[in-house]
C-alpha cells in the first residue's frame, strides 16, 4: 500500500538528509558530499536551522538525539538538556510572586544545552573540524537568508513589545527599526561574529578533538558564558507573568555542566524496537502507547478511519496521563518506567479504551506511588485551566509561541541521527548583548509545588516534550524520524509509525495522511492548560469520518487540510537502499538524497 503522495519518497544509496527547512537539508547533504558522516551533517544542519528557523530554535536552546554509530554498533541517546541553575529554587520563584513559571523571560531559563550537545556529537562521532561544521551557519548569518513568512509575522507581532521591553531583541530582529519583510534577505551579523570567535579560539589548539574542546570552553567557560553572566546580573525584564524579573543563571552554572551520553529506553512492537529518550523527555509516552495498542488489530483498520483515530487517541490520553504523574529527571526521582512498560500494566490500561471518547484524566496506579499520584491529581485539579496551548507549528492558532525543529540523517555506512533541537527561539527572552542570540524558556515545564518528579530544583532537568525516534527492525537500525510540535510530537509520530508499520505505507505516504491530536492532558507550556476530550483533526479525513468521531463524543475541532504536523523520516533497508521523506505542511521541510 503506497497511496497518493505530495512528493516522491527520496531513494538513494549514498546518503539522505531530511529536516524542517530546505536550506538545512541542503547544507547537511553538502557535508556528506564533502566526505563527512551523518554526525557531521547533523551538526552543520543544526547550526544552520538556528539561523533560518530562529523562531523555532537557537544557540541558547537544547536538544536530545537518538543516534546509531556503525563503529560502536550501538544505539545511544545524547542528552543536551540543560538543568535548572543553582539559584532556581521553588522558594525563590515563590518570593518573586509566581505560582507558575512564565513561558518567557529570564526566570524561565535553564543552562543552554544545544551547543555542548552538538560539540559532543562532533567530537565523539563526527570526523570534521569546528570550522567545517560552523562555516555554513556563519555564511547565512553574515550574508543573509530568505526570511520565512512565519518569522516575519512573529517579529511583527512582537515589535511593540520588543521596542518597549526587550530593546536588544528589537535591535536584532528589527534592523533599522523596521519589521523585516517575508522572503527578504535577513542577516544576523552579531551571531556570525560570535561563531567566528569560537572558531578562532578553537583553532588556537592543535588537533581536532582539542579544537572541539576549546569551542566548548569558549561557550561554557569563556567569552560567551562571561557575556551571559554579565547580562544576567543586571537585566530585569518583562515576562508573561506581567511583571519584570531578574534571572538566576550564572557563569558558574554553565561552567559546571556538560552534555551526556545515555542508554535509550526501548520497546518491542511487531518486529520493531523503538528507541527513545528516558523519562526526562516525553519519549516513554510513545512506548507506553505502543504497549497499549500492541494487541489491537490496527492493520485491519482503515488508517484514515474513525476506528483507527479513536483507538490511537484514547491510548495517547492514557499514556500522557501517566506522563503527568510519573515522568521526570531520574537523577532526582524514582521513575517506575519498567512497571509502566510492563505487559501486565498495559493490559489493564488497554481495558479502559471504550467505544466513546474519555474526558477524565486517568493515570494508572503504580504500587508505592499512590501518594505521588494523589498529590499530582490534587495539584492539577487546583491549577489546571481549560483551553489548548499550541506552538507555531499550529500556525493557524498562534504566531508568537516558540517551537522546535527536527533533523534525520543516514549516511552510506549506516550511521543514523534523529535529533530534535529546540528552545532559545527569538520569542524566549531578550537577545544577549554582543552575542546575537537569546536564552531558552525550558524552566516553564517545572511545577512550583514540592514533592513531584517535575518540581523545580537546582540541577534538575525539566521534563521536556523533545522526543526524537530511532527504530530497529528485527534488531537492525532502520528508521529515524521525528517532528516539532511540543505535546503533539509523540502523537504525530505515533500516527506516522503505525501507518508505516501496520499499513505498509512508504515514508512519504505515511507522512502525507491526515493528522490528528488531542490536548486532553495538561500542556507542558505556560499557562499549563488542558482541553478534556478534545480532538483536533484535519478536514481531509472527510465528513463521514469526522462525523463518526463526533458521534463517539470527541470534542472535535476541524482544521484546514495540511495544517497539522511537521514530520520528517529517513530509512535504511537491509540491502543498503536509503529512503527519506518530509512533510509538505508549512511548505519548508525537505528531504534530499542520492
Amino acid at each position: 500500500m503506497t497511496g497518493f503522495t505530495t512528493r516522491p519518497e527520496i531513494l538513494g544509496t549514498f546518503g539522505v538528509v531530511t529536516s524542517t527547512h530546505w536550506i538545512g537539508s541542503a547544507v547537511g547533504m553538502s557535508i556528506l558530499e564533502k566526505g563527512g558522516n551523518a554526525f557531521d551533517a547533523a551538526v552543520a544542519t543544526g547550526f544552520v536551522l538556528q539561523i533560518v528557523e530562529p523562531h523555532l530554535c537557537g544557540p541558547g536552546g537544547d536538544l536530545p538525539a537518538v543516534i546509531y554509530s556503525r563503529k560502536k554498533d550501538k544505539v545511544e541517546v545524547i542528552s543536551a538538556q540543560g538543568p535548572a541553575p543553582a539559584g532556581a529554587t521553588i522558594e525563590h520563584y515563590r518570593r518573586e510572586g509566581l505560582t507558575l513559571i512564565p513561558g518567557d523571560g529570564l526566570l524561565a531559563t535553564v543552562i543552554p544545552g544545544a551547543f555542548d550537545g552538538w560539540m559532543l556529537m562532533l567530537r565523539d562521532y563526527g570526523t570534521m573540524s569546528v570550522r567545517e561544521v560552523l562555516e555554513p551557519a556563519i555564511f547565512y548569518a553574515e550574508h543573509g537568508h530568505p526570511l520565512l513568512p512565519r518569522v516575519s509575522a512573529t517579529i511583527k507581532g512582537l515589535a511593540a513589545f520588543f521596542e518597549k521591553e526587550w530593546p536588544t531583541s528589537h535591535e536584532t530582529w528589527l534592523p533599522g527599526g523596521r519589521v523585516p519583510k517575508a522572503q527578504a534577505n535577513f542577516r544576523n551579523p552579531a551571531l556570525a561574529e560570535t561563531w567566528k570567535r569560537v572558531i578562532a579560539e578553537a583553532e588556537a589548539k592543535s588537533g581536532r578533538e582539542a579544537q572541539v574542546q576549546a569551542a566548548r570552553d569558549a561557550f561554557y567557560r569563556g567569552f560567551i558564558a562571561e557575556k551571559i553572566d554579565a547580562y544576567m546580573k543586571t537585566a530585569e525584564v518583562m515576562d508573561a507573568s506581567g511583571s519584570r524579573h531578574r534571572g538566576v543563571l550564572t557563569a558558574n552554572d554553565m561552567a559546571d555542566w556538560s552534555a551526556t551520553i545515555e542508554e535509550p529506553l526501548t520497546y518491542d512492537y511487531h518486529g520493531w524496537t523503538v528507541a527513545k529518550t528516558g523519562p526526562w523527555g516525553q519519549g516513554p509516552v510513545f512506548l507506553q502507547a505502543l504497549s497499549i495498542l500492541k494487541d489491537f488489530d490496527l492493520a485491519a483498520m482503515n488508517p484514515d478511519g474513525a476506528e483507527f483515530v479513536h483507538t490511537v487517541v484514547e491510548a495517547m490520553k492514557l499514556a500522557f496521563a501517566d506522563r503527568e504523574v510519573y515522568y521526570g529527571d531520574p537523577g532526582f526521582s524514582e521513575i517506575p518506567v519498567a512497571h509502566l512498560l510492563s505487559e501486565t500494566y498495559a493490559a489493564e490500561r488497554r481495558k479502559l479504551i471504550g467505544a466513546d471518547a474519555s474526558f477524565d484524566l486517568r493515570p494508572g496506579i503504580v504500587p508505592g506511588f499512590e501518594a505521588q499520584r494523589d498529590l499530582t491529581m490534587s495539584m492539577l485539579g487546583a491549577d489546571s485551566k481549560t483551553g489548548a496551548v499550541y506552538e507555531p507549528t499550529m500556525a493557524h492558532l498562534s504566531e508568537k509561541r516558540g517551537d522546535t525543529v527536527h533533523i534525520d540523517v543516514i549516511d552510506r555506512d549506516g550511521n543514523m541521527v534523529s535529533v530534535t533541537p529546540s528552545g532559545g527561539w527569538l520569542q524566549s527572552s531578550p537577545t544577549v548583548p554582543g552575542l546575537g542570540f537569546c536564552l531558552n524558556s525550558r524552566a516553564q515545564m517545572f511545577w512550583l509545588k514540592p514533592g513531584l518528579p517535575t518540581s523545580l530544583a537546582p540541577g534538575k532537568r525539566p521534563r521536556t516534550t523533545l522526543t526524537p525516534s530511532l527504530g530497529l527492525y528485527e534488531g537492525r537500525p532502520t528508521l529515524a524520524f521525528g517532528t516539532p510540535g511540543g505535546d503533539q510530537q509523540e502523537q504525530w509520530q505515533l500516527s506516522f509509525f503505525l501507518r508505516h508499520v501496520n499499513h505498509k505505507l512508504n515514508l512519504q505516504a505515511a507522512i502525507d495522511r491526515p493528522l490528528f491530536h488531542t490536548a486532553h492532558f495538561p500542556s507542558s507550556f505556560y499557562p499549563r492548560t488542558r482541553e478534556p476530550g478534545s480532538l483536533m483533526a484535519e478536514e481531509s479525513f472527510g465528513s463521514d469520518v469526522l462525523g463518526a468521531l463526533a458521534r463517539k463524543g470527541h470534542k472535535l475541532t476541524i482544521t484546514d487540510a495540511w495544517t497539522i504536523g511537521r514530520l520528517t523520516a529517513a530509512r535504511r533497508d537491509a540491502d543498503g537502499l536509503l529512503r527519506a521523506a518530509a512533510t509538505p505542511r508549512l511548505m519548508q521541510a525537505y528531504a534530499i538524497g542520492r
